[in-house]
């Protein structure tokens, strides 16, 4: 995944213990997780992109597809994609432009609110979705780097902090 050389430390852990002799042993451990969190985000992403770039998406667009995809009709309200993706509306714009000009997804009226746009997934858009969803099981999602057991208490761990957040 990198060019580098791993570290023979692990820099969070000597952040750590930089943080708590400068005197913030009381955020030492908070500072400890959010860094960790933080490289470990990246860790993922690399991974996810390296999956994804060859076939021409990002996981924004990517998120995008999938939505669509498992949404009955294979359409959502470009308001309803942003609610769902917890993006700003802006984004979700950005993301529809791209994929709709590689034909990935339409932009359709809806039949009854002449107000609103729907994004509707192509043929395309459905059948790339599937071939990276198949590629990300394969390379990423059925492999995210730890044990089985661990991946379901990092996911609860995960949800304790979002709903803590107000995330959902």
């Amino acid at each position: 995944m990198s060019s580098r050389a791993p570290l023979p430390f692990d820099p969070v852990e000597e952040a750590r213990r930089h943080w708590a002799a400068h005197g913030w042993a009381d955020a030492a451990e908070g500072m400890a997780a959010v860094t960790s969190l933080m490289r470990a985000q990246a860790i993922v992403l690399a991974r996810v992109e390296a999956v994804l770039r060859p076939l021409g998406l990002t996981f924004a667009r990517y998120e995008v597809l999938m939505l669509l995809l498992f949404s009955g009709r294979g359409s959502l309200p470009l308001s309803r994609i942003g609610e769902r993706l917890q993006v700003h509306p802006a984004s979700v714009t950005n993301a529809v432009d791209r994929l709709e000009a590689t034909g990935l997804v339409e932009r359709t009226p809806h039949p009854t609110d002449r107000r609103t746009t729907l994004a509707a997934l192509t043929p395309a858009g459905r059948e790339l979705a599937t071939k990276a969803t198949e590629a990300l099981n394969a390379e990423v999602f059925a492999r995210p780097g730890l044990p089985t057991d661990d991946v379901r208490t990092l996911v609860d761990v995960l949800a304790t902090m979002r709903r803590d957040a107000g995330d959902f």
